[in-house]
């Protein structure tokens, strides 16, 4: 059975239309959220810690792996609204992400995709870009129309629960609305986990150090 790892899991939204014939280890590590995704996915192994740490000791033992760093850092939101609008402290960006990319790059023999949000900065590493996300792979993504992200009121709780079709209604959990956020649609998700998959795949370098 090919063996996934999910990283940073959050509640699953990019797990959520993946095959059932698939043995997923997903690491998480908050608690609550951890539990969520436990019960949206009650086949998975759920584990809580440090998802950074577990990718270095763990990477080898995965035939895909999927991480999704914080991305709040790296984030134009935080940068534009955040920072020049309302006066926030600003923060060094967290290079945990780019430590990962560089890492799989030169060490995984896996397919494997690094996600996270579009930068306020110029990526130092190339991404592929598709909605509001850039990816880093070892496989070509190909670009596809239809994911609604940048469509969404992403103010509103129940427009996240809609387009992601998962319900926090019955848990008492703070930051609903960020945990949605954080979410990967499900059918973008499914797309990265087809494009990793299809046999016919050319490796590709999208890493230029």
């Amino acid at each position: 059975m090919m063996k996934v790892l999910n990283l940073y899991s959050g509640i699953g939204g990019n797990r959520k239309l993946w095959p059932s014939d698939i043995e997923v280890t997903a690491v998480e590590n908050n608690p609550e959220i951890a539990k969520i995704y436990q019960d949206f996915f009650p086949c998975d192994k759920v584990i809580v810690g440090d998802a950074h740490q577990f990718l270095l000791e763990h990477f080898s033992e995965f035939d895909f792996i999927w991480s999704s760093p914080p991305c709040p850092t790296h984030s134009q939101f935080r940068f534009r609204c955040g920072v020049k609008a309302w006066g926030q402290e600003p923060k060094f960006p967290d290079m945990k992400l780019y430590e990962e990319i560089i890492f799989l790059k030169y060490h995984s023999k896996s397919k494997y995709v690094v996600e996270n949000v579009e930068s306020y900065y110029e990526p130092l590493i190339k991404p592929q870009e598709l909605s509001r996300h850039y990816f880093w792979a070892n496989f070509h993504i190909p670009i596809k129309k239809g994911f609604q992200s940048l469509q969404i009121k992403l103010s509103e709780i129940r427009e996240l629960q809609i387009l992601h079709e998962i319900s926090l209604e019955n848990y008492k959990i703070d930051e609903k609305r960020k945990i949605l956020r954080n979410c990967v649609e499900p059918r973008l998700g499914l797309h990265i986990f087809n494009s990793a998959m299809t046999p016919t795949q050319l490796k590709i370098n999208e890493v230029t150090i």
